[in-house]
């Protein structure tokens, strides 16, 4: 399954848009993060794994996919754990995916969740 959360950035002083797709299939577990994401963007996966288990909520047992795109623009900073999370529940069938396409979610994740 695939979902798509929108987010934003900037490059310089311009903004753009940044979409983030979360892909949950088989393999081992883990996460893989594409797209050019700086080291604060791939510690993501673990303030995300923390937050939503000390949500109540599952982190999947299952290969997760992630990609930050467009992928020639570096991903900086902490503002992208919210829109992860929320594509990881998606794809995870905990929350409903539907309403995402509309929104553009920008945050970053404590580990209370």
């Amino acid at each position: 399954m695939l979902a798509k959360v929108f987010s934003g950035s900037v490059f310089g002083v311009e903004p753009f848009p940044v979409e983030i797709e979360v892909d949950c299939g088989r393999g081992l577990p883990g996460v893989i993060m594409v797209g050019l994401p700086d080291e604060a963007v791939k510690e993501s996966r673990d303030r995300v794994r923390s937050a939503l288990q000390n949500s109540d909520l599952t982190f999947p047992a299952k290969r997760i996919t992630i990609n930050l795109a467009p992928a020639d623009i570096r991903k900086e900073g902490a503002g992208y754990d919210l829109p992860i999370a929320l594509g990881i529940l998606a794809v995870s069938g905990q929350l409903s995916s539907q309403l995402l396409p509309a929104c553009v979610f920008l945050g970053e994740l404590a580990l209370d969740g």
